[in-house]
């Protein structure tokens, strides 16, 4: 079983306190790898949040490539952090030559379009730049671009998630890669191929999701979502249908967000027939019956707005738990990550969500639980 856990805190943090996080749930590791997504970044970038940062793994041909691209494109550098990686021969990390982390400045073209060109321009980017780095065969032979978005970095790697954390040098708390959101699981996606798309956590024009278990509706789901967005790619994991689900509902039909929970697992008939809201849940279960979700799952979500959510499979087969002091909240699959990083919290005001309840973390620290 995975591992997922996440992290939001009033004050930016080092990924070392996600680290802190998960470890203590080594049960749940395989050293099949480590990933994460970092959001409202600090630090060294602190000063270029409105500029798309690049996400890459690559090798040295792959970094051309790609240089190219850009600048063929109208892209301009803005700033990089090259992570000072620790290359001693003992670490179980399968590293990649290159990583790059680069703040990029708009096309000129672009510096003025609206905010909705400017999200089509970075995902056509983004993709662009993974066929660009594709080999014939499929597989991404020149490198692996997990994101390219304002305020948003992305890490993934193949490993043992604690050797991960030291060839990245993650223990250091030096103020220079610290976020006040971050997003985690220590474990690849080990049903599919071991390949680094298919670690979790997953991003897609600001929404950042992972997963704790398994879709077994996965093949209805990846169906019905490849002709619904050009952004819906790869489905090198079962759980990519999630964010996909979330990016749908939240991005392109502009619904609410308690709308996503009735699509991934809509309420029996009976249970719609007694409420005020019958007839628009009826309609959300028969156009998008596709997108039901099935078998055991917890999920945790990072919305482009900052805030953070848990949900589970409507049977709760999956633990996920989540936690708070003043100053930060967490979300993990068991409570002994919590324990790790917050041992003086109220744990009486822990939660537990159930398989038909919603937490909601806003940018306050607050937290609301909200049911079905």
């Amino acid at each position: 079983m995975c591992r997922i856990g996440a992290i939001k805190s009033l004050t930016p943090v080092s990924p070392s306190r996600a680290l802190q996080l998960m470890l203590p749930q080594q049960e749940g590791h395989d050293n099949s790898g480590f990933a994460m997504v970092m959001q409202d970044l600090d630090g060294v970038f602190a000063h270029y949040k409105d500029k798309p940062l690049l996400s890459l793994a690559c090798t040295a041909r792959g970094e051309q490539l790609v240089n190219a691209y850009m600048e063929e494109h109208g892209f301009v550098q803005m700033a990089q952090w090259a992570p000072d990686v620790d290359k001693r021969p003992d670490l179980n990390v399968a590293a990649m030559p290159r990583y790059v982390f680069r703040n990029y400045d708009y096309p000129e073209i672009y510096r003025y379009r609206t905010r909705e060109e400017r999200e089509d321009l970075l995902l056509d980017t983004r993709l662009s730049l993974r066929r660009l780095l594709t080999g014939r065969d499929g597989a991404p032979d020149e490198g692996y671009v997990y994101s390219f978005w304002p305020d948003v970095l992305t890490l993934k790697e193949i490993g043992d998630p604690a050797d991960i954390a030291v060839y990245f040098r993650l223990w250091e708390e030096n103020g220079r890669l610290v976020a006040r959101n971050i997003v985690t699981q220590c474990r690849q996606n080990t049903n599919y191929a071991i390949v680094r798309y298919a670690a979790h956590p997953f991003f897609l024009q600001g929404y950042t999701l992972c997963a704790n278990g398994e879709n077994t509706f996965f093949s209805r789901n990846r169906d019905f979502q490849k002709p619904l967005h050009r952004g819906y790619v790869g489905f090198e994991s079962d759980s990519q249908c999630l964010l996909y689900t979330l990016h749908y509902v939240l991005h392109e039909l502009r619904w609410p967000l308690p709308y996503y929970k009735h699509v991934i697992t809509p309420l029996p008939l009976a249970a719609m027939s007694e409420r005020q809201d019958r007839e628009a849940l009826v309609c959300v279960r028969e156009s998008l019956a596709h997108l039901e979700i099935n078998g055991p799952n917890a999920l945790i979500a990072l919305l482009p707005d900052g805030r953070m959510i848990a949900c589970c499979d409507a049977k709760k087969l999956r633990p996920v738990v989540v936690g708070r002091d003043d100053g930060m909240a967490a979300i993990t699959s068991e409570v002994c990550g919590l324990n790790a990083i917050l041992p003086d919290r109220d744990t009486g005001k822990d939660i537990y969500p159930g398989g038909r309840d919603m937490v909601v973390i806003d940018n306050q620290l607050e937290v609301r639980q909200w049911r079905q």
